[in-house]
């Protein structure tokens, strides 16, 4: 059974103001989730305003057509990957748009929708995609990829010191004719495995492990590096893009991104002057990084570790 599909958009104050939506501008949601953030982008747009709202997940899409519902026309629904935005602006024979928001990462729906298999506070099968209709489920993945494969997967995605030691005793028990097919079965796995996985109070020992799993699932950091990439060059000049990352390796990709988008000189430091003649795209509006103020954090738990990053299109040379 699925739960309600309720959302708090995260730091909406400090994304309005970075985006400053005006009248008679397109927008691109690239993550619409619940539509909050479309909601207001579209209100400060006002009636001449327009947005193209992409969601790999067919029941986001679905209450994002319910919330902006109100909008009509001016809203179009995508179920796409925000990465392939560039084909779809294509089809619809969009030259540009002046601006673009991406909130990564999985969404309070999908982690509060037991039967979608990205948490382990009850037990449901190990599905993990954020596009149900397509793909291979992380059940799949744990039973089919070497012990190498997947400690790698948790070492690069999880940042888990137990990488090795829990991959092989994944693939212990499926040797044993015992797939993992479940949540609590992979998180029980987990705990008995880590050393001090036992130990009461401490975060759960597969926490790290999902986020992994989740990650290379879904292909996460390719589609960000893809996307943000992608987006800077669909934005006319001056219009802007923000994103709103939830953990470091996702951040980690913008902020690189973004710093390289922002150079102006590209060439070896040992060079005295600059000959490359190189001209930046962008403009950084974030010098460092935007974090929700613990009054949002408190009503809000999930905006603690959000991530906001924010560019302005450059004109070109």
């Amino acid at each position: 059974m699925g739960v309600s599909f309720s959302h708090l958009s995260v730091m909406p104050r400090e994304v309005l103001n970075l985006l400053a939506p005006a009248s008679g501008e397109l927008f691109i949601d690239g993550t619409v989730g619940g539509g909050g953030h479309s909601r207001l982008i579209l209100e400060a747009m006002g009636a001449d305003g327009a947005l193209i709202a992409f969601d790999r997940d067919p029941a986001a899409l679905k209450r994002a057509g319910e919330v902006l519902a109100p909008y009509g026309e001016r809203v179009q629904l995508v179920h796409r990957n925000f990465s392939e935005a560039a084909d779809v602006l294509n089809e619809m024979e969009v030259d540009g748009v002046d601006g673009i928001l991406l909130d990564l990462g999985v969404s309070s729906h999908q982690l509060d929708t037991p039967e979608r298999g990205f948490s382990f506070r009850v037990d449901a099968p190990l599905d993990m995609r954020m596009d149900p209709t397509r793909g291979e489920t992380a059940a799949q993945l744990l039973e089919s990829l070497e012990w190498r494969e997947l400690a790698r997967i948790f070492k690069e995605y999880g940042e888990e010191r137990w990488a090795g030691k829990i991959a092989r005793a994944i693939v212990r028990c499926r040797e044993q004719q015992q797939p993992l097919k479940t949540t609590l079965e992979l998180a029980e796995l987990v705990r008995h495995t880590v050393p001090g996985g036992m130990v009461p109070g401490r975060i759960h020992p597969a926490t790290r492990v999902f986020q992994a799993l989740r990650i290379e699932v879904n292909g996460e950091l390719d589609h960000v590096a893809q996307g943000v990439e992608q987006a800077i060059r669909l934005l006319k000049p001056g219009g802007r893009l923000a994103v709103i990352a939830f953990h470091s390796l996702e951040d980690r990709i913008v902020k690189r991104i973004f710093v390289a988008q922002a150079r102006r000189c590209l060439c070896p430091p040992e060079l005295p002057i600059c000959v490359c003649k190189h001209t930046p795209a962008v403009e950084l509006l974030t010098r460092k990084a935007v974090k929700a103020n613990e009054t949002e954090i408190a009503n809000n738990p999930r905006a603690r570790s959000a991530i906001l990053r924010a560019v302005r299109r450059l004109p070109a040379a």
